[in-house]
């Protein structure tokens, strides 16, 4: 059988190749990176070639390989790159394929249109705004012609350190420089240009496979103006479906393989032939409407394919592919169904709309698809293809775990940190029952040694190991026994609190707090200054001027799965703040020491600050938090006339509307022998406002 070189530069070129392997073809695929590589599965039939080559590193290397025919799947923009393989199997005498992207049928009359990158440079120097360069890293340098570069650009690139490195060279760095492997979603798309403030957005005709329609939409909702570099002239080629019909005719299969591959090409030209139909009854005013695709997600409970419900076990039978990480597919391998491994939404969405062929999709997703499952993001993703999603549940670890320990669960709390941060102390604190997921073999000393840290010595920990397989191991002890211990990366834990506290602890006294020199917000106005916030459990708040922390503290212990960043510019309220973190078991605060502003440029985006120390720098802090979140909530205190009068000048000035103004004396008594004397505190102003003005 002969065999096939494609060169990859695509989404569809790299699907092809894993497609061809899949049918026992030899595939060597040419990436020019070693990002590229990576994005292949390794597969039996598929070797990679990493590197670029020039046309005659090409022939020298179609020579060794005679006999193969060449798939030129190489982006439409990669003009230079095209013409040197069509000329290298020229020479060679080497059969030659172009795969061509699709072009997008989306409307872009609003667009600039230009030639070239140098072009678009030429007219954003006359024009004032951010703009997002979405062409990638090799065409980066030229966008350094404009004048204000790097207070404009913010560059969308791969995110590979070398690239990366480069950029950084150029000049674009901190949040000018975003590293994320595409296609995006409009969603994401449209987060970006408003993050950023985007006027322009700079892109190519990347095509649908390439989220060219998205990128498109995402600037129309964002009110950006799109400056769109047109497609270079290009060879005739054959589409994604037309090469592969061609391949399997010029390759011969025969036997399973040949009917697996007949039988999806029929499918996939009877949804041609039916889309054909759809077209002539709307000319026609006909009313028959196309059935959607229908993709079921399963959940497989614990991993095995016993663990399985029947519901589930049926649907894996019937599919036609089988989708999911590679530990879901493992669970599955002696169904033998086409397979592709992938858990992102967006890529297996894509793999989806790139397949018609496959009319019984089924992704495979552990657990159950409800309980911390990637199933939320498959659903908006499938809608974007146009799927009708069917779901089936499967047998969680909760369900599984609780049933071996002889536990209910109903009461208990619920917790992932696989792959995410998550506040475990401060739901053991609360909770008589904390269930984890756990992620890497480490994992379990790590949450030991967390308990410990935090005081938490005499819980009862429950660790399951590989649950549902034949290895399963089920160990109990207190954080120190299970610490001496060695677990597998595949495992959760149960935490048992006898003494939690359910409610949640506010209004703290201020005796329980470590203070000394560094100012400390007292109990009452403490109290009424973290209501005024209106927090909720996953808030993210600055507070700045953090002093000893109590504010802090009394706002993590609300904001429990949320974070909060104290920003303090002493070194000895900083030890203070670290203190009182460990005393209230509140993980979830995260000390900063510097001065504001520039101590908060680094910092995730906040829904909420406190304010109770600025050091003359009101004006550039409520700055920096209108930029980060337009519609931030703040809370502002200050006991001086001096600050009143600077926060009333920040309210006229800048982009916040004015709550309420406060202005609040305490007296507590104290006892004088048989009497009680009221001794009055310093009157607190409380200014509380928000971002949102027009």
């Amino acid at each position: 059988m002969e065999s096939v070189i494609v060169f990859a530069g695509t989404t569809e070129g790299r699907i092809l190749s894993e497609e061809l392997a899949g049918y026992q073809v030899y595939v060597t695929a040419c990436v020019a990176t070693e990002y590229g590589e990576t994005l292949l599965q390794r597969m039996p039939y598929l070797q990679v070639h990493k590197g670029r080559m020039s046309q005659k590193e090409m022939e020298d290397f179609l020579r060794a390989e005679p006999g193969s025919i060449v798939v030129d799947a190489t982006h439409p923009y990669a003009v230079e790159a095209s013409k040197n393989i069509l000329e290298a199997c020229k020479a060679v005498g080497t059969e030659y394929i172009r795969l061509i992207r699709e072009a997008s049928k989306v409307e872009t009359e609003d667009a600039v249109l230009v030639g070239s990158v140098e072009e678009a440079i030429d007219y954003l120097e006359g024009t004032k705004g951010n703009i997002l360069a979405a062409t990638g890293s090799k065409e980066l340098f030229k966008y350094t012609r404009l004048s204000d570069y790097k207070e404009r650009v913010f560059a969308r690139v791969l995110s590979t350190g070398e690239v990366a490195l480069s950029c950084e060279k150029l000049g674009f760095c901190g949040k000018h420089l975003i590293c994320m492997q595409g296609p995006f979603s409009e969603e994401l798309n449209i987060a970006m240009l408003r993050q950023f403030d985007c006027k322009y957005l700079v892109t190519k005709e990347t095509g649908k496979a390439g989220g060219f329609e998205e990128k498109i939409a995402a600037a129309q909702k964002a009110k950006a103006k799109v400056v769109l570099i047109g497609r270079p002239e290009e060879q005739k080629g054959y589409s994604y479906q037309e090469v592969k019909k061609l391949l399997i005719e010029r390759l011969g299969l025969d036997g399973d393989a040949k009917r697996g591959v007949k039988k999806r090409i029929e499918v996939s030209e009877k949804i041609a032939s039916e889309s054909k139909k759809q077209d002539l009854a709307s000319v026609t005013g006909q009313k028959d409407r196309q059935k959607k695709r229908v993709v079921t997600l399963a959940g497989i409970g614990m991993g095995t394919f016993d663990g399985m419900t029947i519901e589930v076990s049926k649907a894996v039978e019937d599919a036609d592919v089988l989708i999911g990480a590679k530990r879901m597919l493992e669970a599955v391998c002696k169904c033998k169904k086409p397979t592709y491994v992938d858990y992102d939404a967006e890529r297996i969405a894509d793999f989806l709309a790139a397949h018609p062929e496959y009319s019984h999709p089924v992704i495979l997703l552990s657990g159950d698809i409800g309980f911390y499952s990637g199933a939320k993001r498959l659903y908006d993703a499938l809608a974007r293809i146009g799927c009708e999603v069917h779901t089936l549940c499967g047998i969680s670890s909760v369900v599984y775990f609780c049933a071996k320990l002889h536990l209910a669960w109903e009461d208990v709390c619920l917790k992932s940190a696989h792959g995410r941060m998550t506040n475990i102390i401060g739901a053991v604190t609360t909770h008589a029952k904390t269930f984890v997921i756990l992620s890497t073999a480490n994992s379990v000393e790590d949450l030991c040694s967390e308990l410990q840290n935090y005081g938490l010595y005499h819980v009862q920990i429950h660790i399951g190991e590989r649950l549902g397989y034949s290895e399963e191991r089920i160990t109990s002890g207190t954080p120190a026994e299970i610490k001496r211990g060695t677990y597998d990366g595949l495992c959760v834990a149960l935490i048992e609190n006898p003494g939690h506290f359910p409610g949640v602890m506010s209004c703290i006294d201020d005796g329980r707090f470590l203070r000394g020199k560094p100012p400390m917000t007292k109990s009452e106005i403490r109290c009424l200054s973290v209501a005024k916030l209106h927090l909720t459990r996953d808030s993210i708040v600055y507070d700045v001027g953090a002093g000893t922390g109590s504010v802090t503290v009394e706002m993590a212990l609300q904001a429990v799965d949320g974070m909060v960043y104290a920003i303090e510019r002493q070194e000895e309220a900083c030890w203070k703040i670290g203190q009182n973190k460990r005393e209230f078991k509140t993980p979830n605060i995260e000390i900063i020491k510097g001065h504001a502003p520039e101590a908060l440029e680094d910092l995730p985006a906040p829904t909420h600050a406190f304010i109770g120390g600025s050091a003359g720098n009101l004006k550039a802090i409520l700055n920096c938090l209108l930029q980060k979140n337009p519609m931030i909530r703040i809370v502002i205190n200050t006991v001086t006339l001096e600050t009143i009068s600077e926060v009333t000048e920040c309210l006229r000035a800048l982009p916040l509307i004015e709550e309420e103004i406060i202005s609040v004396s305490v007296a507590k008594a104290n006892k004088l022998g048989k009497y009680h004397l009221m001794m009055g505190q310093n009157p607190i102003y409380i200014i509380t406002c928000r971002g949102g003005k027009q």
